[in-house]
């Protein structure tokens, strides 16, 4: 498990990074996994990495499984990672933006 302070500082990149509120993340979820013909359930549409994310902005941080912790670490590498889009041609842009708005994180919200 990861001590105290490593916690805390792994929380607050965490809610850094991801910039968009549950009810965002839950909505964008349902809206990138619908298509023509169906539409998942609310509860298990998106993949299982934007449906951890979900569930891990439900929780205090008192309750945080070592699963989760893996999942922070992981969201915020990938966003630290991949956030900047300026340089990239339009469709790589909006393509690397819907896969990190999957993870929580709009990088064309203020």
């Amino acid at each position: 498990m990861t001590d105290a302070l490593e916690l805390d500082a792994l929380w607050e990149d965490f809610h850094r990074v991801v910039n968009m509120t549950s009810q965002e993340l839950a909505g964008w979820l349902r809206v990138a996994d619908a298509d023509e013909e169906s539409e998942p359930l609310p509860d298990r549409a998106g993949p299982p990495i934007g449906q951890h994310v979900l569930a891990i902005l439900q929780k205090r941080r008192t309750d945080l499984t070592d699963d989760d912790i893996r999942v922070m670490y992981d969201v915020v590498d990938t966003v630290t990672d991949e956030a900047d889009l300026e340089n990239e041609p339009e469709p790589e842009q909006a393509r690397r933006r819907h896969q990190l708005m999957t993870i929580g994180h709009d990088p064309l919200k203020p």
